[in-house]
């Protein structure tokens, strides 16, 4: 249920605020700005996810595996009817992929431990380490001087336009929050203008009817007046229900509502509209700030760069595939062999004296072995290089027509084509908005003077004919039509003061110098990331 969600129903307090207080509270608290700016910090994400990549991948495997089977020679096993084999292998591994040349870099260091109790086996236990270094490296397709960060720089490249679509978002909603400011002014300004004119249709109607009363005014002359002041009343109720309206879309954009209820607090506007007003920048000047501060603008040439960037990638993938696979490896064995004896008349295997078999069966060290020893001795004679395979590997491939990657080329050209056409465009729309504004804030520093010369005529004028009615040489509809020009006079002159004030909004906005207007600072974060993984 929604009180579940907002236990208040109205957040009763109320602010008196600035114009640029009112912008930064709302910066602070709207709910709907506040979900644009996280997708900057999402795409942050997208460029670690896209380092990922070089992160060196450890692996490793311990196992062991026995065996236990019968005998097939009398000569296998002569005591036992089983032989037990037992093995044992602990094997690891690092591979990573070079940032500066797309290679795939690669060490293993396997070992294996064997133990039987076979008399077949004349070495046992036997111990085999075994290391392998390897490269693999594309020489054509995938290749080149940091080609495999190209999608590291795609999402920086997305993390930049991130930022630059907030700050757009940004841009239009402090020209929103502005306009709302301005149309609560209006709202209570034209209030006021309706209550005026109410108090003086009700003071009409009243002296009408005393003169009605005393025979002095004909009967017209009050129903006269009594439809002005009906009007008047309508016109206040209409007026309450604009400033009602207004003043509820400001406190709902500005959010303010540490209650938690459906309804933030309200804003009252501290600020009157300024009228004073100075020269009007050229076009050029106007031109340069657009190009130089839109956000919007600065989005797409970001756009335009990512989309290069894909051409790039899908030049490369036209290439036929060749790539050099090198390996080195060294090896290593070690182990004991032991004395035994076999059939029915003692024959001795592996047993060496010069005076004779002196060595039990079943000892150690039976036959001198070069590679005689245990694990430490097989890693000792490992690094030692005597034991050692290379080989290299060139492999080519390509399809005969290669259409796949030629077509993903000629979209990545569309796609390049039209990043290029819709700055453009945008960029001609935003020539308009910038040449509408200067015309609009010039019409508007126009009408702000001669609205104030109208209602000031409009006063004069009414003044007079309230004399002129006092003495009776001026009558009730008369009167009323020099009150509705004065109503209608302060309704424009209100009109022309606030819309010079959104006329400027307007230019700061299509110039993109909105945001340094109200001191509010942003500058695009540089979204490299530099683990030190992808350093090499």
């Amino acid at each position: 249920m929604a009180r579940d969600y907002f236990p208040l129903i109205e957040d009763n307090q109320q602010q008196k605020l600035s114009l640029k207080e009112t912008i930064y509270l709302a910066l602070q608290n709207n709910p709907g700005l506040q979900s644009v700016s996280l997708d900057p910090v999402a795409a942050t994400e997208s460029v670690k996810s896209a380092n990922a990549v070089f992160d060196p991948q450890l692996s490793s495997q311990v196992d062991v595996e026995k065996e236990v089977t019968p005998v097939s020679s009398p000569f296998q096993n002569p005591n036992s009817i089983t032989n037990v084999a037992k093995f044992y292998d602990w094997n690891f591994g690092i591979s990573k992929v070079l940032s500066a040349s797309n290679a795939t870099l690669g060490i293993t260091f396997n070992n294996d431990r064997a133990l039987t109790n076979s008399g077949f086996s004349p070495v046992n236990p036997v111990y085999t380490p075994t290391m392998v270094m390897s490269l693999s490296q594309p020489l054509l397709q995938n290749f080149g001087w940091q080609f495999a960060t190209i999608n590291v720089r795609l999402a920086e490249s997305a993390q930049r336009s991130s930022q630059w679509n907030y700050a757009s978002s940004v841009n239009d909603f402090v020209q929103r929050i502005g306009n709302d400011y301005w149309g609560v002014v209006q709202a209570g300004e034209n209030l006021q203008v309706a209550q005026s004119a109410l108090k003086f249709n009700t003071d009409l109607v009243r002296v009408n009817r005393e003169n009605v009363r005393l025979g002095m005014m004909a009967g017209v002359n009050l129903a006269e007046a009594l439809s002005a002041a009906a009007t008047a009343r309508a016109n206040v109720s209409a007026a309450k229900a604009g400033l009602e309206i207004a003043r509820t879309t400001l406190r709902q954009d500005v959010a303010a509502n540490h209650a938690g209820a459906m309804l933030a607090a309200e804003i009252e506007p501290l600020q009157r509209p300024d009228t004073r007003y100075g020269p009007i920048e050229p076009d050029s000047d106007a031109f340069k700030q657009m190009l130089e501060y839109s956000p919007a603008l600065a989005g797409l040439r970001e756009a335009i760069r990512s989309a290069l960037i894909q051409v790039k990638y899908a030049e490369n993938q036209t290439l036929p595939q060749l790539n050099l696979g090198v390996q080195f490896g060294v090896t290593s064995v070690a182990g004991n062999s032991k004395c035994t004896t076999s059939g029915t008349v003692p024959a001795f295997a592996n047993c060496f004296s010069p005076s004779g078999p002196t060595i039990p069966p079943g000892s150690d060290n039976g036959a001198l072995l070069p590679f005689g020893g245990d694990y430490g001795t097989a890693l000792n004679g490992l690094f030692d290089f005597k034991f050692y395979d290379y080989a290299a590997v060139l492999g080519f491939s390509m399809p005969l027509d290669n259409a796949a990657p030629k077509a993903a080329l000629a979209q990545a050209h569309v796609a390049y084509d039209q990043s290029r056409l819709q700055y453009r465009q945008a960029l001609y729309q935003a020539v308009l908005q910038v040449k509408s504004a200067l015309a609009n804030l010039t019409a508007y520093q126009e009408q702000v003077d001669a609205t104030a010369e109208a209602t000031n005529y409009a006063q004069k004028s009414l003044h007079d004919t309230e004399a002129q009615y006092r003495v009776g040489t001026a009558t009730t509809n008369t009167l009323l039509q020099f009150q509705s020009n004065l109503v209608t006079a302060q309704g424009n002159e209100v009109q022309a003061d606030v819309g010079l004030e959104n006329a400027r909004l307007a230019l700061w906005h299509a110039e993109g110098t909105l945001l340094g207007q109200f001191n509010i600072d942003f500058q695009v974060q540089n979204p490299r990331q530099s683990p030190w993984y992808s350093r090499f």
